[in-house]
Formats: structure tokens, sequence, C-alpha cells
């Protein structure tokens, strides 16, 4: 008898441990989803004020001005709002990078509202210590040196003026390749995964500091002005040479 009601207790109360668990996973779930609601005012606000004139207040956008945000969720908000690229003074201007006018915690606001209206993705995220950099050379070296050159100084592209990355992130340069910013084409999971992301990020900050086995970096400008640089440099030093066996001659 001691022994059926032992049994009893012990199944009693661990049946009332687990009719707590749903109840905690709702309360849980509550909590998160008021957090999040809680910034979706402060994003609307912020929307409204800053990016509706363009984008409108349905995120539908304006033929001619500006793109609709319906879809494409929160890393191109992310992205351009912590770049300062936008808010855009005159909508067909070039977004440029500059000082941003939010702070993380209002882009994180605004972000989570256009996702929780418009709809889309997370914002992607890159982890430069998984990468390889060996691998985030190849790919720079066949997807954006050309147009950011290989060390990512920047550059001219067709009406556009390619950026420096010298103050990217790693999260804004995985935004950037997933949507594709301005001119720059964006890249889809199929054509570069999430390795290949961690490894381009890897070798972006590597061009921070890279090493300069052939001698003084000039500032890693490129091979074309180096190359230049190197030019003037032996002409001068020739017409020395020239000089000194003038002078020796006479």
């Amino acid at each position: 008898m001691r022994s059926r009601r032992h049994h009893r207790r012990r199944f009693s109360a661990v049946a009332r441990v687990l009719a707590l668990v749903p109840l905690a996973g709702l309360l849980l779930c509550g909590l998160a989803s008021g957090a999040h609601a809680g910034a979706l005012p402060q994003g609307e606000s912020l929307f409204d004020a800053h990016c509706a004139s363009c984008h409108g207040y349905d995120l539908r956008g304006r033929r001619g001005v500006a793109p609709s945000l319906i879809g494409v969720g929160a890393g191109p908000v992310k992205f351009y709002l912590s770049t300062g690229r936008m808010p855009l003074a005159n909508p067909q201007d070039e977004p440029v990078r500059e000082t941003p006018i939010f702070d993380p915690s209002q882009i994180r606001s605004v972000a989570a509202y256009v996702r929780a209206i418009g709809g889309g993705p997370i914002a992607p995220t890159a982890d430069p210590a998984a990468g390889s950099l060996s691998l985030g050379f190849k790919l720079f070296d066949e997807n954006c040196a050309g147009c950011h050159s290989i060390v990512g100084r920047g550059g001219i592209a067709i009406n556009a003026q390619v950026p420096d990355l010298g103050q990217a992130t790693a999260d804004e340069v995985a935004e950037a390749i997933r949507m594709g910013p301005y001119v720059m084409p964006h890249f889809s999971t199929a054509q570069l995964d999430q390795h290949d992301l961690n490894s381009i990020a890897r070798y972006v900050l590597w061009t921070r500091h890279p090493d300069n086995a052939g001698g003084v970096g000039i500032y890693n400008i490129g091979p074309i002005p180096e190359g230049i640089v190197a030019w003037f440099v032996g002409l001068f030093a020739l017409v020395i040479v020239a000089r000194l066996i003038g002078e020796r001659l006479a």
C-alpha cells in the first residue's frame, strides 16, 4: 500500500510540473511578443517621420522616387540606416556613407516595424571567425574586387561611386551581399552560402591591416596607382644617376 501511495504521489507531482510547462512557455512567448510589440510604435513613429514621404505609409514606395519595402525584411533597413545612407535629403542623390541619424535601438525598431508590416527575412549576419581567409580572398577577387579593388578601397563604377569598405562591419558586409544596395548586384544563398559570407567578411576586415610582403604598401591604393608611383620613383632615380654621371664626366 505504501509503495502504491508513494508512486501515486510522485506521479501527481510530475503531472503538476508537466502541466506548468505549457503555461511557462506561453508566459515567455507573451513577454517576448510584448517586448517586440513595444518596439513597433517607436519604429512606426520614426518611419512615418523620416521614411514614409518617399517609401509611403503603406511601405509600397513611390514610382521614380523610392522602392517598395514589402517583402525586403530587416536587412536592407538596418544596412541603409546604420551606414547613414538613409534617409536622403534628395531621393535622387546617390546614397553614400554618412553619420547615421538613428542610434542602434532606433534602427532595430524601424527594422522590426518594416518587417512586421511588410514581411520578409530577418537581417543576415556574418561571423568572420568562422570563415576562411583564403576562401574570402578568392571569392572577393571573383565577385567584388572589380569595383571595390582587391583591398576594398573602393573606386568608380558607371553612374556610381564605389564605397571604401574600411568602415564596414561584418554584418554590413553580409547585408550588402544579400540585398545588393544601389547598383551592386545581390547574391543569394545558392550563389554564396553562409560559410562564403563569413569568409568574405573575414577578408574585408583583414584588408584594414594587410600583410605588405612586397614592401611599402602606399596605403594599399591598388596595383595601377602603386605601379605609377613606382615608375615615377624609378624615373627620378634614373635622372639622379644620369646627373651624377654627367657631372663626373664634365
